[in-house]
């Protein structure tokens, strides 16, 4: 395949019309690996009335089906999980996929809340509980010993094995689109992603305000990562791409309305157009997010897009 920026794609995960189908997501995720797809991405929300896989537990299965495959998620819903026992998980799953784990992190919240309280979490302090939750999780994933001192942890020459196959950890990446979150995802990440469900010239802001950080905290821009994920709709009948676009995220964001303001949609040559747009703006790696047809997106992005990026 020609050199190209690296493009991944979304798992199914999501099934409103009937059961969980395993074997679509096995031909889907052994096609990706096939085609040259260099990872596949999932989601998550815990909460929600569609049926919605786990991220870690579906990646699990996904390691021991592909061989080459980095396996990611954008987003983990870090406030909402205990970082020990996810470190445990990381480590877990990036060992038995041979190191291809890659660990996305936001708060949650943004279009669908994020349920603190049902957890038995208080929202308050929440930034807090993140930045901790960072911090304990490479400490167990790179110290023989570990011990941390926190508003919400507090331990002393904890052990915890196995350590990730990647060194000297896993790769952490940012979502969010608050300054706060992007200074974060400078201070403590290896890069960052643009949410599916914000818009391309969001993402140009936003990487512009990243670089900056990275010069202020003089810091080699090399060490970082940019991607976007991109809600994708190739259709050569627009009106009817934005008509399943609209009931898509009226089922999954509550939000018809929010579909056509940040997804792609179009000709192969108009998505691929408004994709190069993003490359041009800074972003070294796009997720591919189809929200239907996705064994043929799978197929046509890779035909039809890829080559241009």
């Amino acid at each position: 395949m020609a050199n190209h920026t690296p493009c991944g794609i979304e798992l199914p995960q999501v099934f409103f019309d009937g059961p969980v189908d395993m074997d679509h997501i096995r031909n889907f995720a052994t096609r990706a690996e096939s085609l040259g797809y260099d990872s596949l991405w999932l989601q998550e929300r815990i909460i929600g009335d569609f049926t919605m896989l786990e991220p870690v537990t579906l990646l699990s299965y996904v390691a021991a089906i592909t061989s080459k495959l980095r396996l990611g998620t954008s987003v983990i819903l870090l406030t909402l999980r205990n970082p020990i026992q996810l470190a445990k998980a990381y480590a877990t799953l990036d060992c038995m996929s041979g190191g291809r784990a890659v660990m996305g992190i936001g708060m949650g919240g943004g279009h669908l809340g994020s349920h603190e309280d049902v957890f038995g979490y208080a929202r308050e302090g929440r930034v807090t509980r993140f930045n901790e939750s960072v911090q304990i999780m490479k400490l167990l994933w790179t110290e023989p010993r570990a011990s941390f001192q926190g508003r919400y942890w507090n331990f002393k020459d904890i052990a915890m094995e196995p350590k990730p196959m990647q060194k000297p950890h896993l790769p952490i990446i940012f979502g969010g689109h608050h300054e706060n979150a992007l200074r974060r995802a400078v201070k403590y990440g290896n890069g960052w992603m643009g949410a599916g469900s914000s818009s391309s010239n969001a993402f140009v802001r936003e990487s512009t305000m990243i670089r900056q950080f990275l010069d202020e905290a003089k810091r080699d821009p090399a060490t970082f990562s940019y991607g976007k994920r991109v809600y994708l709709a190739v259709d050569n009948d627009k009106g009817r791409g934005e008509k399943r676009i609209r009931e898509w995220f009226s089922k999954r964001y509550k939000n018809a309305d929010l579909g056509p303001r940040v997804a792609i949609w179009g000709s192969a040559a108009e998505c691929t157009e408004k994709i190069q747009a993003i490359v041009r703006a800074g972003a070294q790696h796009i997720v591919f997010n189809p929200m239907f047809d996705e064994m043929e997106h799978l197929e046509t992005c890779v035909k039809e897009i890829m080559p241009h990026l």
